[in-house]
C-alpha cells in the first residue's frame, strides 16, 4: 500500500483533476471526485471543510425533508445525487493547502475554459455558415441551437465561463506573475467573445456585474469604460449582438425566450403559495408543471425549456420550500461576508487578494445570473463555483486563520 505522504500527493492531483475535468466531462470529474475522496480518508491527512458546514448541513437537510413528503419520493433522487458534490468543498479545502496549489489549479482551470471557448468559437463559425447555406435570418436560425463549448448545452457553458473569466480577470489585476499577464490576458478575450458569441443575456449581466466590481476595486475610474465598451460593441453590432442584448426589452416573440420565463415565475408563485413550507419535491416542478400553470395562460405554451423555472429563487422555494432556498442564500451570503472581511485586511498578500477578489465577483454574478436562470441546479456549474469557493477559503484560511473555527 502506498505510504500516507504519497497518498496526499495523490490525493490533490486528483482533487485538481476533477475540478479541470468539470469542464469537459462530468462522468469523468465525478469518478475523480470520489477517488480523490478515497485517497484523502486513506492519506490520513486532516479533513478540513469550509466555516460553511451549517448552512450546507440546513439545506441538505431541507433537501431530504422535500423529497419524503413529497407525493413521489423516488423522483426526488438526483437531487440527493447532487449533493454528493458539496464535497468539493471538503475535498478541494483539505488537499489545495496553499496559495501556490490554489493558484495553480486555477490557472489550468482558465487553460482548459480556453480551448473549450475556441472550440465554441469554430463552432460559431460553423452555425454562420449553416445560416448562410440554409437562406435563413442568422438570429432566428442560431438562437434556439447556439455555441456549446465542450459541454453539451449552451447555458452551461456560459456559465463556466462567467465565473473562470471573473476569476481570470481578478488575477490579472492582483494575483498573477509578470510573465503570465499576457496569456491571461488572451484567455480573458477569448473566453470573452466566446461568451458574447453564446447569446447568453442572463450570462452577459453575471459578468457585467462582477466585472465592474473588479474593476472598481481595481481601478475605479476603469468602471467608465465599461459602458463605453458596451456601446461600441452594439454599434459596430456584429452577427446581431444588439438585437440580442435589445431582446431583453423588446423580444422577439417567435424566437426570445422572456414570455416563457415569465410564465415560469408565475407558475412557481403559485406552486410556493400552495407549498411554502417543503415544496412539491424534488423534481416535481418538471413534473406538475402544466398542473400548476395559471388558467389565463394562453395555449399553446411559448417555446422554451419547462423543466424548471429559470430562476433560481423561485425554482428552489417552489420544489424544496422557503426555508430550503433561505438556506442556500445563507451559504452564499456567508462565502460573501468572510471573503469581503478577509480580502479588506491590510497587507495581504496580492495572489491572495486575486483569489479573495475573483470569488467575491463570481458571487455577485451568480447571484445576479440567479433573477434569470437556475444555474446552480446545473452540475458543472455548480462543481466548478465550489471548487472556487473552496479556493477562497484556502486564502481566507491563510489570511485570517481564526475564521476557520467559525461558521
Amino acid at each position: 500500500m502506498a505510504n500516507r505522504p504519497t497518498l496526499s500527493q495523490v490525493a490533490y492531483y486528483l482533487s485538481c483533476a476533477s475540478v479541470v475535468s468539470i469542464l469537459f466531462s462530468i462522468a469523468v470529474s465525478q469518478i475523480l471526485l470520489g477517488l480523490a475522496l478515497a485517497a484523502l480518508l486513506l492519506s490520513g491527512e486532516r479533513l478540513r471543510f469550509p466555516p460553511v458546514l451549517w448552512p450546507v448541513l440546513a439545506f441538505s437537510l431541507g433537501t431530504f425533508v422535500s423529497m419524503f413528503v413529497s407525493s413521489d419520493p423516488a423522483s426526488g433522487r438526483p437531487a440527493i445525487r447532487k449533493l454528493f458534490l458539496f464535497l468539493v468543498l471538503l475535498v478541494v479545502f483539505s488537499t489545495v493547502r496553499t496559495l501556490t496549489r490554489v493558484r495553480l489549479l486555477l490557472l489550468l482551470a482558465i487553460g482548459v475554459m480556453s480551448v473549450s471557448a475556441i472550440w465554441s468559437i469554430v463552432q460559431f463559425a460553423g452555425k454562420v455558415r449553416g445560416a448562410e447555406a440554409a437562406g435563413r435570418d442568422f438570429y432566428e436560425f442560431y438562437t434556439g441551437e447556439r455555441i456549446t463549448g465542450f459541454m453539451s448545452h449552451w447555458m452551461t457553458i456560459g456559465g463556466q465561463e462567467m465565473i473562470v473569466i471573473l476569476v481570470a480577470g481578478a488575477l490579472l489585476f492582483w494575483g498573477a506573475e509578470r510573465k503570465l499577464l499576457p496569456w491571461l490576458a488572451a484567455a480573458c478575450g477569448v473566453i470573452l467573445v466566446s461568451l458574447i458569441l453564446g447569446f447568453t443575456r442572463s450570462m452577459w449581466l453575471g459578468t457585467f456585474c462582477g466585472g465592474v466590481y473588479l474593476l472598481w476595486m481595481w481601478k475605479k475610474w476603469w468602471v467608465l469604460a465599461a459602458p463605453a465598451a458596451i456601446l461600441i460593441l452594439l454599434a459596430v453590432n456584429p452577427f446581431a449582438v444588439r438585437q440580442r442584448a435589445m431582446s431583453s426589452f423588446k423580444p422577439d416573440a417567435n424566437t426570445d425566450s422572456n414570455e416563457f420565463r415569465r410564465i415560469c415565475r408565475r407558475t412557481g408563485y403559485r406552486m410556493i403559495e400552495a407549498h411554502p413550507w417543503f415544496g412539491l419535491g424534488p423534481e416535481q416542478v418538471r413534473i406538475q408543471f402544466m398542473q400548476w400553470l395559471p388558467p389565463d395562460v394562453p395555449r399553446p405554451l411559448p417555446s422554451g425549456w419547462y423543466g424548471h423555472l429559470h430562476n433560481i429563487y423561485v425554482h428552489l422555494a417552489a420544489e424544496r420550500g422557503i426555508p430550503t432556498m433561505l438556506a442556500l442564500m445563507w451559504l452564499l451570503g456567508k462565502f460573501l461576508y468572510d471573503f469581503v472581511r478577509a480580502v479588506r485586511r491590510p497587507g495581504i498578500d496580492p495572489v491572495a487578494r486575486g483569489i479573495l477578489q475573483g470569488s467575491i465577483a463570481v458571487i455577485l454574478g451568480m447571484l445576479a445570473v440567479g433573477f434569470y436562470e437556475f444555474n446552480l441546479g446545473d452540475s458543472e456549474v455548480l462543481t466548478l463555483f465550489l471548487a472556487v469557493m473552496a479556493s477562497a477559503y484556502v486564502a481566507v484560511d491563510l489570511v485570517t486563520p481564526q475564521l476557520q473555527s467559525e461558521g
